[in-house]
């Protein structure tokens, strides 16, 4: 499963609460969107960590890595990178 899956299914699954995958575009905005609050911008970041094996730094903890799931992937595909 790609990262964009796995991330899109985690968010649907756990925040949206549905398999429905028209439910959220690649580009909504988890936070304006009402999709997840601050407790929850926590959680995706426990998830993208144990899931992708990378560390968030807190410097890192800002939505234009952590507001949707394109900004997510990215993020993940940089962090990864930088590791390899």
């Amino acid at each position: 499963m790609s990262i964009k899956q796995t991330i899109r299914r985690y968010v649907l699954e756990n925040f949206l609460f549905t398999d429905d995958e028209s439910a959220l575009k690649d580009d909504d905005s988890f936070l304006a969107g009402g999709i997840i609050d601050s407790t929850g911008v926590l959680e995706i970041m426990l998830f993208v960590e144990e899931t992708f094996d990378i560390k968030v730094e807190d410097e890192e903890m800002l939505p234009e890595n952590l507001d949707s799931i394109a900004n997510l992937v990215a993020f993940v595909q940089r962090k990864q990178a930088v590791a390899a």
